[in-house]
């Protein structure tokens, strides 16, 4: 309990230094707790935006719940004024302490919290709305005791007092703003960072109270108070001598046991798992980038259908870990490759990790590859070339953060820099478990003045789901991918010339069995899955689609499909037994026959998932634009 022995806040305080040095004090105490408080509120901003991918909609709750409860705190410090030199020390120990730790407490219950971890998935937890609002009640109830501890150095009018004290408490946000993202979130990461602030705020608070103030607060006060912030010094410096055991232990909760590399890049958190006895699994910022489980199948669907056809020059924007680039590279006929990653130190780690490298078939040695290290909406913006092929490997739609790479305006720069019968690919995040966003792209690439080929294609669908992108309930992990294929006239979609299907035995014809297909277009190469393509049966003109192969030894039968399809969908498949698989670097060369053959994907299987795609298509989707993005979870 806080002796109330402390002077009238009315008469001027006895100060062991000259009175303009005192008034000055208290500035520089307003001005350093204003740039924590900020620091704490940016921490929380950005904690919340990377666990969830929602930056938007984390700024609004985080910045709305603080503001709202500033005010409830400037009100109950009113009670406070009698004793502002005792309250204020008080206030700023527990706000130190709280500020200090929200972003390790918010991570223990992502790591560790069961449900409430899989809340992060789903939108704004509790726990997120609980440190804001008491950082936010700690944080208002700053002013008015510091009113009160200005007054007590000199007495003057209150406009001036406040004018002083705003003055102080601005430009101190001013910089706690800036060296959140410019110094403390680089050089510390975002769980040191929030700790070494509340260590300075701390020590900001204690200076003020039990220096300039010492004679405010008798003898047993000012010993609780150094007692109360010794403590949670040691506290905070015992955080940030454990935090990086605590990281390990906490992304071995959320990843596993098989954290290999963790690396904060320049712009992003990369996490590697596995890749030695078992897949490899690449997390950006927190979700799951590449899964070694079926990396392939994603990549084959996401590289091959926009082969079909001119391909001499290819654009790959993002996909720095190479693995698309690997798939470009297989297809005969290509040339010339550039790629367009934003973070050169993930480029770094797929030339760099021999796991990640010998995935991606060590891509980046070829020398048909150019890297160019920019943000892939200004380099097509800027850049005068133009393509036969753009491969968009980029973050997914779903994300508020990578809106305008999905936007029209976007998708119009990259149909200036497609050639005559160029064609776009577009990864559009998860086919059913966010219909709304796929449609939205595809919706989004016709407003910009492209004809579209959706399609869908099935993932490997995992027992438990893991990393951030954890759901309250595994059935409600996603379990297929979308795609759309777009060009300024209408893309067949199939494979092209020189690329055989993956599949095994003899694709049906009309209301016949796929080879190892199911419902999505995938055999699963490690399995023996013999599903029934659940889009065959009965569908008009598939009988132009088949790989005929011998069932004695010798050479295979091929036969080419090239039957239109509704929509102006087209089949292209050829087979041959002895195919070469030419993936990997420098692999493609240039010259007709039969040289690729594709582990999973198939011409039927696409076909399929592009009448998948037509049965679920969502209508009266509005194109999503810079200033009105549409995506959302």
């Amino acid at each position: 309990m806080i002796e109330s022995d402390t002077p009238d806040r009315r008469a001027e305080a006895n100060l062991p230094v000259r009175e303009a040095t005192g008034r000055l004090l208290v500035l520089v105490g307003a001005f350093v707790c204003a740039a924590c408080g900020l620091v704490y509120e940016l921490e929380l901003v950005a904690l919340a935006s990377y666990l969830t991918g929602d930056s938007v909609t984390q700024t609004s709750v985080v910045l709305s719940v603080m503001v709202f409860a500033m005010g409830i705190g400037s009100l109950l410090a009113k009670r406070l004024r009698p004793r502002a030199a005792a309250s204020f020390g008080v206030l700023e120990a527990l706000l130190a302490l709280v500020g200090g730790f929200s972003a390790m407490a918010l991570y223990a219950v992502f790591a560790w919290g069961g449900e409430w971890a899989g809340a992060w998935s789903e939108g704004t937890p509790w726990p997120l709305v609980a440190f804001s609002l008491a950082i936010g009640l700690l944080i208002g109830a700053e002013v008015p005791l510091l009113m009160v501890l200005i007054q007590r150095v000199r007495q003057q009018d209150a406009g001036g007092a406040v004018a002083d004290l705003f003055a102080a408490d601005y430009v101190g946000a001013l910089v706690g703003g800036l060296a959140f993202p410019f110094l403390l979130l680089p050089l510390l990461g975002q769980l040191t960072g929030a700790l070494v602030t509340g260590a300075v705020n701390a020590v900001a608070g204690a200076a003020l109270v039990l220096g300039l103030f010492r004679h405010d607060v008798n003898p047993r006060t000012r010993r609780a108070l150094t007692a109360a912030n010794l403590a949670v010094l040691v506290l905070l410096g015992s955080g940030a001598v454990l935090v990086d055991d605590f990281e390990r232990a906490a992304r071995v909760a959320v990843y596993g046991d098989g954290v290999r590399v963790a690396v904060r890049t320049g712009q992003q958190e990369v996490v590697l798992t596995g890749g030695v006895d078992g897949p490899l699994d690449l997390y950006v910022d927190g979700r799951l980038r590449v899964s070694g489980r079926d990396q392939r199948r994603f990549h084959e669907a996401l590289v091959h259908p926009a082969m079909n056809g001119p391909r001499a020059r290819v654009l790959v924007l993002g996909g720095g870990d190479g693995l698309a680039l690997r798939e470009v590279l297989r297809s005969p006929g290509v040339r010339r490759v550039d790629l367009v990653e934003a973070d050169p130190d993930l480029v770094r780690l797929g030339r760099g990790d021999p796991a990640l490298g010998a995935l991606n078939g060590h891509a980046f040695r070829d020398p048909r590859v150019r890297v160019r290290d920019a943000d892939a909406f200004g380099w097509l913006r800027g850049s005068g070339r133009r393509y036969d092929v753009i491969v968009s490997d980029l973050p997914d739609p779903a994300t508020t953060d990578s809106a305008r790479l999905y936007s029209q305006e976007f998708y119009g720069l990259a149909a200036r820099a497609l050639g005559d019968r160029g064609r776009l690919l577009v990864h559009a995040g998860p086919f059913s478990a966010r219909p709304h966003a796929y449609w939205t792209v595809e919706a989004t690439l016709r407003a910009a003045g492209l004809r579209t080929v959706p399609y869908r294609v099935t993932a490997r669908a995992p027992a438990v789901p893991t990393g951030p992108e954890r759901r309250t309930k595994a059935s409600s992990a996603p379990r297929d991918w979308g795609f759309v294929l777009a060009g300024s006239t209408r893309p067949s979609l199939g494979l092209g010339p020189g690329v055989g299907d993956g599949g095994r035995g003899r694709p049906g014809g009309s209301g016949g069995r796929g080879g190892h297909g199911d419902s999505g277009g995938y055999e699963d190469s490690g399995g023996s899955d013999g599903a029934r393509d659940s889009g065959d049966s009965g569908d008009p003109g598939d009988s132009g689609d088949s790989e005929g192969r011998g069932t004695s030894g010798g050479r295979d039968g091929a036969r080419d499909g090239a039957a239109d399809r509704p929509g102006g969908v087209h089949g292209d498949e050829r087979g041959s037994r002895g195919a070469r698989d030419a993936g990997g670097s420098g692999g493609a060369r240039s010259g007709g026959g039969m040289q690729v053959r594709l582990r999973s994907l198939t011409t039927q299987a696409l076909l399929a998932g592009w009448r998948e795609a037509a049965r679920h298509r969502v209508t009266g989707v509005e194109p999503s634009t810079l200033v009105r993005p549409r995506y959302g979870r």
